[in-house]
């Protein structure tokens, strides 16, 4: 699932130190809507996920690590599909970003999904997600409000809202 890697590392300044770093093949993450994006309210699909790591549930957009020779957007349809059962017509890649670049590589891949078509999720055993379509409003006002404090999450949402929807 990852590496811990201890490099050896020469600096900008052309000192040399070591420096810990986690190795991380990758993750697709999806910002999905229900409606078309032109709708005055879209609704975005959202999952309650459990994360033991956070000590509960929280909520997110449907993610997951690329499986090995996998490309970005074949995992963020496989991801919408395991995680929600929903499948999309058209995934569009709108950016990607590192998660933390101070002890990582893990780079994600943030796509958009319309077209939907709801069918049968195929979740893993440790997985334990409720799927909740949101309007775009109310997903806003939870990042707002730090009741959606997913940091792919919000960004991915807030990067659809301002720069493909222009909410």
């Amino acid at each position: 699932m990852l590496d811990l890697d201890v490099d050896r590392v020469r600096f900008p300044d052309g000192s040399v130190g070591e420096l810990e770093i986690i190795r991380h093949p990758g993750a697709s993450a999806i910002v999905a809507l229900l409606d078309p994006s032109d709708a005055a309210d879209p609704r975005v699909l959202l999952i309650r996920q459990y994360r033991y790591a956070t000590d509960g549930f929280i909520y997110e957009i449907p993610a997951g690590r690329l499986d090995t020779g996998e490309s970005p957007e074949s995992c963020a349809g496989r991801e919408l599909r395991e995680e929600t059962g929903y499948t999309a017509e058209k995934l569009e890649r709108v950016f990607s970003m590192y998660t933390t670049p101070g002890f990582t590589d893990e780079r994600i891949h943030v796509f958009l999904a319309t077209g939907l078509t709801p069918g049968a999720s195929q979740r893993e055993p440790d997985e334990f997600v409720e799927v909740m379509p949101t309007p775009l409003s109310q997903v806003l006002a939870m990042i707002r409000d730090n009741v959606l404090t997913d940091a792919k999450s919000a960004l991915g949402i807030l990067y659809v809202a301002g720069y493909v929807l222009g909410a």
